[in-house]
């Protein structure tokens, strides 16, 4: 199976082949929308992380910390395309294109803002504020419901 590292690289490799940038905002927010959307597609998760309910939305507590040292710049990491073809099969790797179609030419800040008026997230902070911390976990089964009801709106 997948780990969220993998789905991150494939976003920063095409950030890097379109001559784009992704910061680490963007890139959770770009990781939990494939998630979320595996899930309401395919019944399944991508990858077994789980996403906890930040402040700026959605996040892996491991994958940020990856890339919390670019702040809010760039990430500059250079992902060959080989591992790209070597990570991902043909429908993940379709799939992820259908992703990134949907979602990658927003900048991180309406990504976010996107993810603040979505059930999962709301659900998961439980009533706190929008800017107190929260570390609690945004279910898999949330994120199923609550985006299989929106494909099937589509």
């Amino acid at each position: 199976m997948l780990n969220c590292f993998d789905v991150a690289n494939y976003f920063i490799w095409l950030a890097n082949s379109t001559g784009s940038f992704v910061s680490n905002l963007k890139l959770q927010k770009l990781v939990y929308y494939a998630q979320a959307w595996h899930l309401a597609l395919y019944g399944e998760p991508l990858f077994q992380e789980d996403f906890e309910a930040w402040v700026h939305g959605p996040v892996i507590p491991n994958l940020y910390h990856e890339y919390k040292g670019f702040g809010w710049k760039p990430i500059q990491k250079d992902v060959e395309k080989k591992y790209i073809k070597d990570t991902f099969d043909e429908s993940t790797l379709a799939f992820l294109e259908e992703v990134a179609e949907a979602y990658f030419s927003y900048d991180a800040y309406a990504l976010e803002r996107m993810t603040h008026v979505e059930s999962p997230w709301i659900s998961a902070r439980n009533g706190v504020s929008i800017d107190t911390l929260s570390c609690e976990v945004i279910s898999k089964e949330s994120m199923k419901e609550y985006y299989s009801s929106r494909a099937e709106e589509d």
